[in-house]
């Protein structure tokens, strides 16, 4: 059984950065591509970014393109999400969640483990 536990979250102000991390046990890490969704009050789940099992393709949503960086260290069985020039419209709980797929994945569906959460609270 796949445990995916982030950290990282934060109340922080417009501008500045976060950088998330989302830490795996059991299962072999390298062998499941990784994803980031968000989930604000009153909202669906939504993709934020994924990356495949060795990390040789990323993909971000347009919303956080350009701001957000999704990458992972397999020696460490860790997927981080680098987080700039943070706006209020960000504020969310983030999840970490691992496919069985080893391409990118943006789908919610196709995730097979989650984390329970970060949040992340982003004041103008």
């Amino acid at each position: 059984q796949v445990r995916l536990v982030e950290s990282g979250g934060g109340v922080v102000q417009a501008g500045d950065s976060l950088r998330l991390s989302c830490t795996a046990s059991g299962g072999t890490f390298s062998s499941y591509s990784m994803g980031w969704f968000r989930q604000a009050p009153g909202k669906e789940r939504e993709f934020v970014a994924a990356i495949s099992n060795i990390g040789g393709s990323t993909y971000h949503a347009d919303s956080v393109k350009g701001r957000f960086t999704i990458s992972r260290d397999n020696a460490k069985n860790t997927v981080y999400l680098q987080m700039d020039s943070l706006k209020p419209e960000d504020t969310a709980i983030y999840y970490c969640a691992g496919s069985w797929n080893t391409i990118v994945v943006v789908t919610r569906t196709e995730y097979d483990y989650w984390g329970q959460g970060t949040q992340v609270t982003v004041s103008s």
